[in-house]
């Protein structure tokens, strides 16, 4: 994984704030969160071996996530300290009915460099896959990709925070996993029903992006590669915050893909580990184990 770590901030609200409004009482938590070792701590507890790439600050933040990491198991030895910068913070609110809004301080995560993925190469060369998102400067993530295109080491991006991107990083994609909001961005096309993701889908890999996994919340996902284009279906449970249910995702298919599972079998792994992480709270504490995704699946068969 190449990507983000940040402290979240967490309060549960009634609902989202209105621009300007105040609201009291809320419950406050904090945990571990980023992108980036959201994926590594969602990969690591559903069986994988993981070594993250990423900045923190040498501050409190920066220990305890690291601290963190090491909990769960993920080699931290191309976690970088930053001298100059804060570890990065994300400020949320969670709505009872599970939705949530963030704003997002980067700190150390703006400075992760091309230089730092060159220190990170040979772990690069070593991995079955490389993840990547986008809350780490994007030149940072094409030179990850290069690395990893050059070994033959298939490269997962989850193009999270949307933003616009350029051929010559699609080129290097193996696959890509937009949601409905990042899939609209990067197609102009609003994925409302399952033709409109059939259209962002072909277009994605008209750009050079090999396989593309259309997430679309508890619906499931659809897929389009050179074999067709298909549904998997989500699981329905009872949402109690969906931060991070995205990088859960991520994190179990990149597992599900390293075994060698079937795209399908392994988007529906990955669902399941997205599922079970919506009916908890927080971000890396909300990461099912691979006993828990396993018993859940069974259940459904």
């Amino acid at each position: 994984m190449v990507g983000s770590s940040n402290t979240d901030l967490i309060i549960r609200v009634p609902r989202i704030p209105k621009a300007g409004e105040t609201l009291l009482g809320g419950e406050f938590m904090s945990a571990a969160g980023g992108k980036g070792a959201n994926q590594a701590v969602g990969a690591a507890r559903s069986g994988g071996r993981v070594a993250l790439i990423a900045r923190v600050g040498t501050d409190a933040f920066g220990e305890r996530a690291i601290k963190g990491l090491r909990r769960d198991g993920v080699d931290v030895s191309c976690v970088f300290r930053d001298k100059l910068a804060a570890s990065g913070v994300a400020l949320i609110f969670v709505a009872r009915d599970g939705e949530n809004s963030i704003a997002v301080a980067g700190g150390a995560n703006a400075r992760l460099s091309p230089a730092d993925v060159g220190k990170a190469a040979g772990v690069i060369r070593a991995a079955a896959l490389l993840v990547a998102q986008l809350e780490t400067p994007l030149a940072t993530v094409i030179a990850a990709a290069q690395v990893a295109m050059k070994a033959g080491v298939p490269v997962i991006l989850n193009p999270a925070p949307a933003q616009a991107l350029p051929n010559r990083l699609l080129k290097l994609i193996s696959i890509l996993t937009p949601n409905e909001t990042e899939a609209e961005l990067l197609t102009g096309i609003k994925v409302t029903q399952e033709a409109a993701a059939a259209r962002a889908c072909a277009k994605l890999r008209s750009r050079g992006v090999r396989t593309v996994i259309l997430t679309l919340g508890a619906r499931g996902a659809y897929l389009a590669d050179a074999g067709g284009q298909q549904m998997v279906p989500g699981f329905k449970v009872k949402a109690v915050d969906s931060t991070a249910a995205g990088d859960i995702f991520n994190g179990a298919l990149s597992v599900a893909l390293a075994e060698r599972k079937t795209l399908r079998d392994a988007v529906r792994f990955a669902n399941a580990a997205a599922a079970l992480s919506v009916t908890r709270l927080g971000a890396q504490p909300s990461a099912p184990t691979r006993v828990e995704i396993e018993r859940f699946l069974g259940r459904r068969k």
